[in-house]
C-alpha cells in the first residue's frame, strides 16, 4: 500500500483523551507509532490530569512537533469525556478519525485495514470491528484465558444501511457495541450529525460513545469487520467498572434511554423496529413493576410451554400408533407415494 500523502493514503487524525492515565498511556502512543499505516496525526487530549500523564503528553508532543499536539481545556480544568473528544475533533486536520482511549492499545494494521474499507467503500460512513476483551495485560495466565473478541449480530463483512445497528447493537439490541478504540469514521459525520454530547458527565459518561454511535447509526452506513484492531484493557479504574461496583448501572441506562428516546423523537425517527426496541428497553423503568410482574411470571409461561410441548408430541405419538393399527400396509401410518388405497 503507497503510503505517501495522496488522496490515496488520507491523513487519519487520531484522538487520545486521558485523565489520569500515567499507567497507560505511553502503552497507548507507542501503539499508534507502530502502526503499519504511517499517514496520521496524534491529538493528545489532557482533561486535566494531575499525574504523571501530562508530562508524558508534553514530552512526545516536543519530540514529534510534526506528529503529536498536546491539547488541554483553558486552565487545565476536567471538563469530561465529551467535551475532551470534541477539543480533539474540532482541531483534527484529517479527513478521517480515529478515538484510541488511553488505556487501550492498537495492533499494528489497525489503521492500514480501515482506511482501506472506506476508500473502497465511499458510500459507508464509519468502519467497526470486534474489540478484543482485554485482561491478560496483567500479565496472569487466569486474566489471559478470559480475553474475548465478541462478535457482532450481523455478518462479518456487511455493510447496514441506517438505523439497522441501532436497534442490533447494545443497549436497544442484544448485539455488543463497537468500542470507541474500534472505530474509524470520516471527519464530517460530525458536521452532519452532531459531535459528542458535551451534557454527558459524572456517571453518564459511561454511555458518550453510545449517544455518539446512535447518531451515526440512525443516519449512516456501518460496515461492520470481523476483524480484531484493538485491545480493550479491563480495569477496576474504568468508567464502566466504577458505576457497575457503585450500584448506579440501572440509573444511568434509564438517563440514556430517555435523552436516546427524546433525540429519536427530534429526528423524527419513525422505523418501527427501532421504536419497538426503544419501548422494550425502556419497559423495566417506566413501568417497573408491571416489568416486575412479567419477569416473575416467565418461568411458569416457559413451564407451561414446555409442558404444553410434551402433550403435543405424546397426542402425536398415539395419533400414529392409531393411524398404524388402521393401515397396516402402510409404513408408519402413511398414504403409499401415489395417494391411491394399498392392496
Amino acid at each position: 500500500m503507497d503510503l505517501t500523502p495522496s488522496a490515496a493514503a488520507p491523513l487519519v487524525s487520531v484522538v487520545t483523551i486521558f485523565l489520569d492515565a500515567g499507567a497507560f498511556l505511553e502503552e497507548a502512543i507507542r501503539s499508534v507509532f507502530g502502526q503499519t499505516y504511517t499517514h496520521w496525526e496524534l491529538l493528545l487530549v489532557d482533561d486535566g490530569s494531575t499525574d504523571r500523564s501530562s508530562a508524558i503528553a508534553r514530552d512526545y508532543a516536543g519530540r514529534e512537533p510534526g506528529k503529536v499536539r498536546y491539547l488541554e481545556h483553558p486552565g487545565h480544568v476536567n471538563r469530561g469525556m465529551s467535551a475532551s473528544r470534541n477539543l480533539g475533533i474540532r482541531c483534527a486536520r484529517g479527513g478521517l478519525i480515529a478515538l484510541l482511549d488511553a488505556d487501550d492499545v492498537w495492533l499494528p494494521r489497525k489503521l492500514e485495514e480501515q482506511v482501506a474499507i472506506l476508500a473502497s467503500r465511499p458510500e459507508v460512513g464509519m468502519v467497526i470491528g470486534r474489540s478484543r476483551y482485554w485482561f491478560g495485560w496483567t500479565g496472569r495466565a487466569e486474566d489471559a484465558g478470559r480475553d474475548a473478541a465478541p462478535e457482532y449480530d450481523v455478518a462479518a463483512g456487511s455493510i447496514v444501511d441506517p438505523p439497522g445497528l441501532l436497534r442490533i447493537n447494545y443497549p436497544l439490541g442484544g448485539g455488543t457495541a463497537p468500542c470507541p478504540s474500534d472505530i474509524l469514521f470520516r471527519a464530517d459525520l460530525v458536521a452532519r450529525h452532531g459531535a459528542f454530547e458535551e451534557a454527558f458527565v459524572g456517571d453518564l459518561q459511561l454511555y458518550e460513545d453510545q449517544a455518539f454511535l446512535a447518531k451515526v447509526y440512525l443516519k449512516e452506513k456501518v460496515y461492520v469487520s470481523g476483524e480484531t484492531w484493538d485491545l480493550y484493557r479491563q480495569h477496576r479504574g474504568s468508567c464502566v467498572s466504577q458505576v457497575k461496583r457503585a450500584g448506579r448501572y440501572h440509573a444511568v441506562r434509564a438517563r440514556y434511554l430517555r435523552w436516546l428516546a427524546e433525540y429519536l423523537e427530534r429526528e423524527g425517527c419513525r422505523d418501527p423496529d427501532v421504536l419497538r426496541a426503544m419501548k422494550r428497553a425502556l419497559r423495566p423503568y417506566d413501568h417497573p413493576y408491571l416489568d416486575a410482574i412479567r419477569r416473575a411470571g416467565r418461568p411458569f409461561y416457559k413451564a407451561l410451554r414446555r409442558s404444553c410441548g410434551k402433550v403435543s408430541r405424546a397426542l402425536s405419538r398415539a395419533r400414529g400408533a392409531t393411524s398404524e393399527v388402521s393401515s397396516p400396509s402402510s409404513p408408519r401410518g402413511r398414504p403409499p407415494r401415489d395417494g391411491r388405497p394399498a392392496g
